[in-house]
């Protein structure tokens, strides 16, 4: 019998806080077990494919949270400010939540609410494209434009990777100077 309170959604909840405090390599189910108040076989009630499940989840929860963080930091705004609002949020969430930012699949998987979470992150910078006029094809490569620079900027700022003395918050009003210009100019389809 499933423990009262505990569902398949609080396990990702207690795994989340796991990463969060520990790190994605402290990700086990003995560690969110722990965490939930259960024994570990009774993870399997909630979360029947075990650990690999369990990752599948955390995936869609954090494409989720990345797109509703996304959607939030855009309402009410249009062209460059929110193409600003949408990568300062996308920037932030990586810095709010680095591990489990790190949980976040870069590349599509075969799997149905995966790419519903995905598509709606997708929608997200479209919607913030229209304000420039684009759609169709050029809109998609504008979003990946857009996510190419939001992923790096946020990698490399989770991982430490800016080093020289420079203010990584002018890099970042530069880099959206630059992609705020260049989607003025880009093409129509």
């Amino acid at each position: 019998m499933p423990r009262v309170g505990l569902t398949p959604d609080g396990v990702v909840t207690h795994a989340l806080r796991l990463i969060d405090d520990q790190g994605l390599d402290a990700l086990t189910l003995a560690a969110v077990a722990a965490r939930a108040g259960v024994a570990t076989p009774s993870l399997y009630k909630h979360v029947p494919g075990g650990l690999a499940e369990l990752r599948r989840l955390i995936a869609v929860r954090v494409t989720e949270e990345l797109a509703e963080r996304l959607a939030e930091s855009a309402v009410g705004r249009s062209g460059d400010e929110a193409v600003e609002a949408v990568l300062r949020g996308y920037h932030a969430y990586a810095l709010d939540h680095p591990w489990r930012y790190h949980a976040l699949p870069q590349a599509p998987q075969p799997d149905e609410e995966l790419t519903r979470a995905a598509t709606r992150l997708v929608e997200v910078l479209v919607a913030v494209l229209r304000g420039y006029g684009l759609q169709g094809s050029e809109a998609i490569h504008a979003a990946r434009t857009l996510r190419s620079a939001a992923h790096g900027f946020a990698a490399l700022s989770i991982t430490g990777a800016f080093q020289f003395s420079e203010d990584p918050a002018v890099t970042q009003d530069r880099l959206i100077r630059v992609l705020t210009s260049g989607l003025r100019a880009w093409p129509k389809d």
